[in-house]
């Protein structure tokens, strides 16, 4: 990671950590499990977690920084979890998720393939937050490898569309900005266009039912996003998918969009959707109101 991008993961990193107190207490310990890890190649899956975890960025944002909270948390947690960078407009800045979403998505599906050949896994659950929710829909619908996916859990996806295209704003608050700006302007964003109310994506998405047969779905919003709006539309209105804010499990937690990726509240919720059977009471905490 860049040492810019490093920095202002730390930043965001440490606000959290105010807040988790003994939510996240154990994690050192169980991190060095051989059993789990984040972007561990070596990792193999456990009886208890045999689905290693592919955590999908938002658009203008990148794994290590999208996921340096939720990343080791779900680790700490006894997974093995893999993120990746996927559609950047070049490889020499670590802004993804701007070019098409027919082109992010056929990358995230060689992803899976890759962690699947790598842990020996039959099948990998799906995290994704942002445009990387809405990837964890789009893919197992429309590029057909729902038999390789167990689980998703999307945070905040832009299920039916948004009616505010200023989704790069991820970027912005993980101190991408000056990139963010220099891939919008000598590249364009295909994807900001495409995952607004009637782009095409959505379209295809929302054409028939979204969750698939075998795999289960939970979508997670919050009551404050300003950039998914209108908040319902995050939702999966189908039998099957469970649909919940933050904030009915956390009246006073502030998380806006950006921040529901650093939320020790969503974090207890990430985890007891992948593992219902093992699911923990929620330790209400404060993700950061962006």
């Amino acid at each position: 990671m860049r040492p810019h991008l490093r920095r202002a993961a730390a930043g965001l990193l440490a606000a959290v950590l105010l807040t988790a107190g003994a939510a996240t207490a154990p994690a050192s310990a169980a991190a060095a499990a051989p059993t789990s890890g984040f972007d561990n190649w070596a990792c193999k899956p456990s009886a208890a977690h045999p689905n290693p975890l592919v955590l999908l960025h938002g658009l203008g944002g990148n794994g290590p920084g999208n996921y340096s909270f939720l990343g080791p948390y779900l680790a700490a947690r006894g997974y093995c979890a893999f993120t990746l960078t996927y559609g950047q407009a070049t490889p020499a800045i670590p802004v993804g998720g701007t070019v098409s979403i027919v082109r992010s998505s056929a990358e995230i599906e060689a992803f899976v393939d890759r962690v699947r050949t790598a842990t020996g896994a039959a099948k990998v659950d799906l995290v994704g937050h942002s445009e990387g929710g809405f990837q964890s829909l789009y893919g197992p619908k429309v590029r057909g490898y729902a038999a390789e996916v167990g689980k998703v859990v999307a945070l905040a996806p832009p299920t039916h569309g948004t009616t505010f295209a200023g989704l790069v704003s991820v970027g912005d608050h993980l101190g991408l900005r000056p990139l963010v700006d220099q891939v919008l302007r000598d590249f364009g964003c295909p994807a900001c266009d495409e995952l607004i109310v009637g782009g095409a994506p959505v379209a295809q998405l929302i054409s028939g039912p979204i969750a698939q047969p075998g795999v289960k779905y939970t979508v997670i919003a919050s009551r404050l996003d300003a950039l998914v709006t209108p908040h319902e539309t995050s939702f999966i209105r189908e039998p099957g998918v469970k649909n919940l804010f933050v904030q009915d499990v956390c009246p006073l937690d502030p998380v806006g969009h950006v921040g529901l990726a650093f939320d020790p509240t969503v974090a207890q919720l990430v985890a007891n959707a992948l593992d219902p059977a093992r699911a923990r009471p929620v330790l209400c905490g404060f993700g950061p109101p962006v």
